[in-house]
């Protein structure tokens, strides 16, 4: 057992290190014992001069109970003989060391001459060296070496007819192959030589082979470097275990009844990866009576921490939760029992793994036949204890059960039932991972959509939408339509889960909030909107069921991602009978509903739905706007009249009998052109007010192009709306002369019209008053005594307002017509103010 600092575990046969790990080699014959330790070098013992150590004497051996406490050497720094940091394996002849030193770019051998017994055990000077395959260091820390995962593996194999003996071949790491296999193996050179082969098996699954004496050779007779390392396979996974066995039944038998200090020559040579894949090779005769090599992989339980060969032509192999035994031997009972056997010196072509039923092995060696008939496993568990495991090679190892024909068909039958289900459950979770991946791609892009709205702030935003309206004819029905353009000016895409939601408020629902009415929502479904691509949604505004139009009406655009739709639908597929899935539980599915984005704002008033029929060419005028639709008692009645005598009906008899209602606001000139001053250049004030106010109107083109300051239009209960702007000149406001103004007036005979188009004028007077005061503005000098008198008059008017609509409320019906009246005439006083916007 070897110990100290920094070694985590004792070695007991070569394998792959990990950092603060060591390995060992004794060389019995001339009583010493060398050691790698990671990250150190290597370390030379000698067993016959043990040193200064704490055992006890012969005398007290004998006594008591006999126990001898192992004698403890203590390892100085002069027992390092090969100080190298970068070394990983190596393996002793002997009269030659062998390591492998971890290169910046690849793995570089190296050949040591070795001392006499007797002499002091560093290694001579260096007889041969050789790069071996490109080497892909791990990412470490900069400027230090990083240790790789997984080190090499060094052994050491000889020809029958050498030399050299196998005690002398590395240690455990060495042995003796059959001439055939040598000569198929490593070629005539070697075989004629009579030269030991260096085995190497690397982290990148390459297993190569170095001859040595023609590496010696090389050295006084320099030639192609490449030429010396010969690649047999590749295992596409880093090699933990190389080793050799008897496979023949008679070879194998009487290989068990060697003394451990005769030479074994094994017949078939083996390799295993760390994931299980296992690599035999055997001298075999193929159809043609030549002497052939033959290859054969097989797949073994992993990963592979440990494996050693022992009799009868099995190998042991250990994984983290078991320790299996294959059989490579021909008639092994490891065999199936319908697995026909191969010819003569074939391989199996497939093995069985038992279970020994020891886990977490990390070390392992295979001692030869025992005296009592059986097979003695050393090894070695993760936790450090030490276990020794006999094995009885006599009795057969328990394997398949011999089945009938009808058993086989049944155990058939259950096994693609099996695969089948297996196959419909991996179809069911491939569909619900690539659900869950295209919700969390969507929640990304949705992530990335809110981010680029909600930073926007008041510049351009990258998703807009824009509302426009148009008057249009269904059947014998005028109808307003609105059309909604979305338009995706960002780098995102618009998918799964967007929804456009347009809500239509008309004023009776915003200003009535005790009214029935509610507000109409439209949802669009948003579905495949790439970048710079437009959608484009028209619906209608009205008129409604009752045949009015409530002016104005608010067009509210936002966008909603609908996290149940997409998270919902990805947590909780819609596949209810999908029995593989788990039931998602309810507090993984997200609170709420949706994200809401708001995009716009839109108010659709008067101004935008009056229409010109008189702005259209003679040859091209179009029917009159028609009006809501009517009773159709009232249209037989009309029908009825006689031939040139006036129509009756409320509107016919207001229009005739009742003068027009106006309402008026007045302007500053200069207010005006500063705030038209873009656009509107070389154009009469009058005119440019004229198309500043009907800027919306489908209408706006022929104003502009005919230049005219006042326009007669239609409302949409069809009454008639007259447009009039005029200059005009407020003498009684300032001290220092007149103010030059603009009057805006409104005429119709429709109380209701003559109210909304007022109300769509102050609205764009205040717009235009935030904008320029924001400017800073200053208004010139006024007569503050002038304006507290008009200021008092307009409050007098107020208060008669609320008496006589007072009044109305319990006045009989012939009273209440003189209050009606009266009431009119303050309205009309309150429309016409004296004062001006400065």
């Amino acid at each position: 057992t070897l110990g100290g600092r920094g070694c985590s575990e004792p070695r007991l046969c070569h394998r792959t290190l990990q950092p603060g790990q060591q390995s060992k080699t004794l060389l019995a014959p001339r009583r010493l014992l060398y050691a790698l330790c990671a990250r150190r070098g290597l370390y030379c013992l000698s067993l016959d001069h043990p040193g200064r150590s704490r055992s006890t004497s012969r005398d007290d051996r004998d006594s008591e109970d006999g126990d001898q406490p192992s004698p403890v050497i203590p390892v100085d720094p002069d027992a390092c003989i090969l100080p190298d940091a970068a070394l990983c394996a190596f393996t002793v002849l002997d009269s030659v060391l062998v390591t492998l030193v971890q290169g910046p770019a690849r793995w570089k051998m190296q050949l040591f001459e070795q001392p006499c017994p007797g002499e002091d055990p560093r290694p001579g000077g260096q007889i041969g060296e050789v790069e071996l395959s490109t080497y892909t260091p791990p990412a470490g820390v900069p400027g230090k070496p990083a240790a790789p995962h997984f080190l090499p593996v060094l052994c050491c194999v000889s020809p029958s007819g050498s030399r050299v003996p196998c005690d002398l071949l590395g240690g455990p790491g060495g042995f003796t192959l059959e001439d055939a296999l040598f000569g198929l193996l490593f070629g005539a050179d070697a075989t004629l030589l009579q030269s030991p082969v260096v085995l190497c098996g690397l982290p990148d699954g390459q297993l190569c082979c170095v001859i040595l004496k023609a590496l010696v050779t090389s050295r006084s007779a320099p030639g192609d470097p490449n030429a010396l390392v010969k690649i047999l396979h590749h295992l596409e996974e880093p090699v933990i275990f190389i080793g050799a066995l008897k496979t023949e039944p008679q070879a194998a038998e009487a290989a068990e009844n060697f003394l451990p200090d005769e030479d074994v020559h094994s017949d078939c040579l083996v390799a295993l990866g760390h994931h299980g894949r296992m690599l035999a090779i055997k001298a075999s005769w193929d159809e043609s009576g030549k002497l052939v090599p033959e290859l054969r992989e097989y797949c073994l339980p992993g990963p592979v921490l440990c494996a050693a060969c022992g009799g009868g032509g099995r190998v042991y192999h250990s994984t983290p939760s078991d320790l299996c035994v294959v059989d490579l031997s021909r008639g092994s009972t490891l065999l199936g029992p319908e697995q026909p056997e191969e010819g003569p010196g074939g391989l199996p072509p497939m093995l069985y793994p038992a279970s020994l039923n020891i886990c977490s092995v990390v070390s392992l060696s295979a001692s030869p036949r025992t005296h009592e008939g059986g097979t003695k496993l050393l090894a070695l568990s993760a936790k450090g204890r030490l276990m020794t495991c006999s094995l009885d090679l006599d009795s057969e190892i328990p394997g398949p059960a011999r089945m009938t024909t009808e058993s086989a068909g049944r155990k058939i039958k259950e096994l693609l039932s099996g695969i089948g289900n297996i196959s419909e459950r991996v179809s069911f979770l491939k569909k619900a991972v690539d659900q869950r991946n295209k919700a969390l791609t969507s929640l990304n892009e949705a992530m990335n959509v809110s981010c680029a709205l909600l930073s926007s702030g008041t510049g351009p935003r990258p998703i807009s939408c824009t509302t426009s309206t148009t008057w249009s004819r269904l059947q014998t029905q005028d109808v307003l339509m609105a059309t909604c353009v979305l338009q995706n000016s960002s780098s995102f895409s618009l998918d799964q889960g967007w929804t456009l939601c347009i809500q239509v408020l008309t004023s009776s629902c915003a200003l009535d909030l005790d009214s029935a009415c509610s507000a109409i929502t439209y949802t669009i479904p948003v579905d495949q909107l790439g970048p710079g691509a437009r959608r484009e949604v028209t619906l209608p505004l009205g008129p409604g069921e009752n045949g009015g139009l409530d002016l104005p009406v608010t067009v509210s655009c936002t966008l909603f991602y609908s996290l149940r739709e997409v998270v919902g639908g990805a947590l909780a597929p819609s596949d209810s009978e999908d029995p593989f899935l788990d039931e998602c539980p309810s507090d993984v599915l997200p609170e709420q509903e949706g994200v809401c984005l708001p995009l716009s704002r839109h108010t659709v008033d008067m101004l935008q739905c009056l229409r010109f029929p008189g702005l259209a060419p003679p040859h091209t005028r179009a029917p009159s706007p028609l009006g809501p639709t009517r009773d159709p008692v009232a249209t037989f009645l009309e029908t009825c009249r006689e031939p040139g005598s006036q129509p009756a009906g409320p509107a016919s008899l207001r229009a005739e009998f009742l003068p027009p209602s106006v309402a008026s606001i007045k302007v500053s000139a200069e207010l005006l052109r500063a705030a038209l001053k873009d656009g509107h250049s070389g154009v009469p004030l009058c005119c440019a007010t004229l198309q500043w106010l009907l800027a919306e109107n489908a209408a706006v083109d022929v104003v502009r192009a005919r230049a005219l300051s006042s326009i007669q239009g239609v409302a949409p209960d069809g009454a008639d709306v007259h447009l009039i702007v005029r200059e005009v000149a407020m003498t009684d406001l300032c001290p220092a002369g007149p103010i030059q103004a603009v009057e805006i007036q409104v005429e119709s005979s429709s109380l209701a019209d003559i109210c909304r188009a007022h109300h769509a004028v102050v609205g764009r007077m205040q717009t235009m008053v935030t904008e320029q005061a924001a400017q800073g503005s200053s208004a010139p000098d006024l007569r503050v005594q002038y304006l507290r008198q008009i200021h008092a008059n307009h409050e007098t008017l107020l208060r008669e307002v609320q008496t006589l609509r007072d009044r109305l409320c319990t006045e009989d019906e012939a009273s209440s017509c003189a209050t009606a009246q009266r009431l009119l005439q303050v309205y009309r006083q309150l429309r016409h103010p004296s004062l001006i916007l400065l």
